[in-house]
Parts: C-alpha cells; structure tokens; sequence
C-alpha cells in the first residue's frame, strides 16, 4: 500500500497528522462534481466559491489529495506555458502582449492567494536560470533561445542574458559559459501546497471525499466509489490518470499521454557548501541540455534534482516510484557534474510522478456545453503554474463568463474535445519515444566527451535537433 511518506520528500516533509478524508458513502445532487484532488481540481474548486460561494462542489478523490503528480513534483512555480510562442504567435501585438502578462503573472497570483488563504508551502519568487554548462554547444543553442525572445514580443525585463561574474553571482555550475535570467518562477514545497489548498477549499464549504475512485462518467453522471453522483458540470481533473478511466464519455488516455518524471534530492547540505553553490535567492536553474533537467534549494538546505524520465508502452501509468540504481544515478551524474563539490554527497530521496502530454505539445483548457464538462490538461512540465491558470479558467467557462481569461488561444469555448488532436496508437507512441530518447541521449553523451571528432559532434546535434523538432 502506497503511504503519504513514501511518495516523495515533499510528503515524507509534512508535519499534519495524516488522516484520509472520508469516502462517499451515499448518492449526491450537485452542481460541479470534479474528479482529482490535484492542483487543477482543487484551484478550480477555489475559484468557483470565490466567485459564487452558494454553488454545491464536491471532489472525489481515488487515493488522498497530493498522491498524484500535486506531491510529486520537481517545485518549479512556472510563468510559463509549454508551447506558448506556438500558441500566441498568430495574435495581433497588444493581444499577445496580454497573454505574455497572464503567463507571468501566475506567480504572482498564486502568491496573493497563499497570502490570503494563509498557506504555507515555502514560497520563493527567485526567478529562473537556464545554464550552458556541460559541453560548448549549449551556448548557441541559448543564444538562439534567448535572441528569438527579441522577435516574439517579450519585453526586455522578461529575460536577461549572463555571462561571466554577473553568472556566477547566481551560480556556481562548473564551466557554465552563460545564462538566461527570466524573473517569472518560484519554488514551493508541492505536497504543502496541495494538502493546503486541500484545506482551504474544504473550509469554504467544498466536499473532498478521499479513497472514492470515478468508475463511469457520461453526461451530468459518474460513479464514484460505487455511487451515483449526478452534476450540472463535470471536471475530470485527472491529467495523466484519466488513463485509468476506461469507461469514461471521452477516451481521455487518447489526448493525456501518461509520461513519468524522476527526481532525487540530497541530505540537507552546510551554509558553507551552499556558499560555494550560489542560488542564495531562491533560484531554481536547468542546464541547457536536452536532458531537461530541473532544480530547486528546499527550506532544509537540500538540492532536489530532476532530468527527463520515461514512457511506458500502451499508455500505462508509472505505480512503483521505487527508482532502481541505475535512474538514480543518471541524475546524480548530472548533478555532480556541474557541482563537483557534491561528490559522495549522500542521496536522502528518489520519486517519480506521472504527468501527461498533449499531442500538440501544449496544453488545453476546454468547456463543452453540449455535453456538460470542462476540461483542462496536457500541461507538460509546467503543470504546477499552468494548473492554476487553468483553475481560474474553468471557474470562468462554467460560471458563463467571458473574461480575459477566456479569451485566450489556448482556450476553446462549448466544442467539442474532438478538435484536439489524438494520440497515434501503439506502437507508434513507443517506437517514437524510444527514437527520439535514443538520439538525444546519443547527442548527450558524444558532445560531453570532449575527445569526440568535430564531425561526430555536429551530426549527432543535427540529428538531436531534427527529433526535438519532431516532438514541439
């Protein structure tokens, strides 16, 4: 049985007695029924009491609020969405401009309601850096990166470039020949977060009911826990799991690819090794490489370190978050590589969670009228920004509201999910994933051997950037 302290060192961190909401055990009239007591489940529940606090919301639950990819993650609070530029480039200049500002507020926003609501999850709004470092070709693949925001209608304060002292006043990543600074990115304790919105919504009439798993979904009905619930709108916020719901109104697996993140973090490290570390501000930084790595200081002085995990084959959810040495050691790799200093340094904690991916490669935020639900999902890495985004959209679609929110291009008003692109069947899914994971990892390791030939290096990074083109 999975235990809230085996989950991740977020869970393993909380100081509430645990004690599981209790499970439906009657039938239910309401008027939103929102399976997942996840990030988008609960923010979404937020919004709609704020907005109209008479409304009858209940939250079915299959496990315990945070169970899912809300206790999961790697802690990065993004302004950002995955695939943004794709999703506003068609926009006229002031439109696109609004968008850039609601991206990178979430923060921001996030933040007002901690504050109000008086959550604590360790919140600290240190911006972001992204780091060539481990080999020389990073550097103009961020150059690119950070000239094509010039192009893109960003403002200059969006992003700042790195080099040299004002980079390593931020960063002590060995060899790092530059950076990008962006300000919009916090850090928070995940399991805190969630378990504190938990609370709060709960506190504002809203009903968690805990081990009650959504076995049938149709229109305005669902099952859950083996009884019947009947809703005016239904919210499957279930990102990556509404795998697992086969008798459903719409085959969710098909638009949410389950895919799976692996983290590790360290025993708490000295102010003295911290020092020499830098990320004194609450920075959380990636390497730019196409291992996609991410990582955060913790309260406690930990370094929590994540790269790119895993899919596996027929759209099936990742259970056992038990890493073997072998995951566990590709990120300590990495992690010593570009901190040297912690070499021997001890591993307190290894997890994984399951995320989901759109087709497209951005994510979705949804209302069909017709047949009573609002849908939001395919978040990638940015869920834990992109979920509230997507909280206070949904609160706005059901509500009937027309909003600036609403009128965003990754919003689709009363279509239907059939709009959205599909995921290709098996094997195609697999053989892909294991195409592309193989040429970037091939990249990576010839272009971090420095003794490899100037030809080797330049036709594994055509190849890399031919299947990174393929998948955005």
């Amino acid at each position: 049985m999975t235990t809230p302290k085996s989950i991740s060192l977020w869970m393993d961190q909380l100081d509430e007695p645990f004690t599981p909401r209790p499970a439906l055990s009657e039938k239910l009239n309401l008027d939103v029924a929102i399976m997942g007591a996840g990030y988008t489940g609960l923010w979404t529940a937020y919004y709609l009491k704020q907005q109209q606090p008479n409304l009858n919301i209940a939250i079915f639950e299959s496990k315990f609020a945070g169970h899912g990819a809300s206790g999961r993650n790697g802690g990065w609070l993004m302004g950002e969405l995955a695939g943004q530029d794709t999703l506003v480039k068609d926009l006229e200049a002031e439109h696109k401009t609004r968008a850039h500002h609601l991206i990178h507020s979430i923060p921001d926003e996030v933040a007002r309601v901690l504050k109000k609501e008086n959550i604590d999850c360790d919140y600290q709004k240190g911006g972001v850096l992204y780091v060539a470092a481990r080999y020389p070709e990073q550097t103009p693949r961020l150059k690119a990166f950070y000239d094509a925001f010039k192009t893109l209608g960003y403002e200059k304060s969006d992003h700042q470039w790195l080099e040299d002292q004002d980079l390593t006043n931020k960063i002590n990543i060995k060899d790092a020949q530059a950076g990008i600074y962006s300000p919009h990115c916090a850090s928070i304790q995940p399991a805190k977060l969630v378990r504190g919105l938990a609370t709060t919504v709960e506190a504002m009439g809203v009903s968690i009911y805990e081990n009650s798993p959504v076995s049938h979904w149709k229109k305005g009905e669902m099952t859950a826990n083996g009884h019947s619930v009947t809703a005016d709108w239904i919210i499957p916020a279930l990102e990556a799991y509404g795998a697992e719901l086969n008798k459903s109104l719409i085959p969710l697996k098909k638009y949410h690819l389950p895919v799976q993140s692996l983290i590790i973090a360290t025993e708490p490290l000295s102010d003295a090794l911290w020092q020499e570390l830098g990320i004194q501000n609450g920075e959380v930084f990636s390497d730019f490489s196409r291992q996609v790595t991410y990582g955060i200081r913790t309260k406690d002085n930990r370094l929590v370190f994540g790269a790119r995990g895993s899919y596996q084959f027929g759209f099936k959810l990742r259970h056992d978050f038990n890493l073997s040495s072998e995951e566990i050691g590709l990120r300590q790799a990495i992690m010593v590589e570009l901190f040297p200093q912690l070499k021997g340094i001890k591993i307190s904690h290894a997890w994984g969670g399951n995320l989901s991916m759109a087709r497209r490669f951005h994510p979705h935020m949804m209302i069909d009228k017709k047949n009573k639900f609002a849908l939001a999902g395919g978040y990638g890495g940015e869920g834990v920004g992109a979920s509230n985004l997507a909280g206070r959209t949904l609160a706005d679609l059901i509500l009937g509201k027309q909003t600036e929110l609403t009128s965003m291009p990754w919003v689709k008003q009363n279509e239907s999910i059939k709009q959205f692109r599909k995921w290709e069947s098996e094997p195609i899914p697999w053989l892909g994933y294991r195409a592309v994971i193989q040429a970037l990892d091939r990249e990576d390791k010839v272009l971090n051997n420095p003794n490899s030939p100037w030809w080797k290096r330049k036709v594994f990074s055509i190849t890399a950037n031919i299947m990174e083109r393929f998948v955005s």
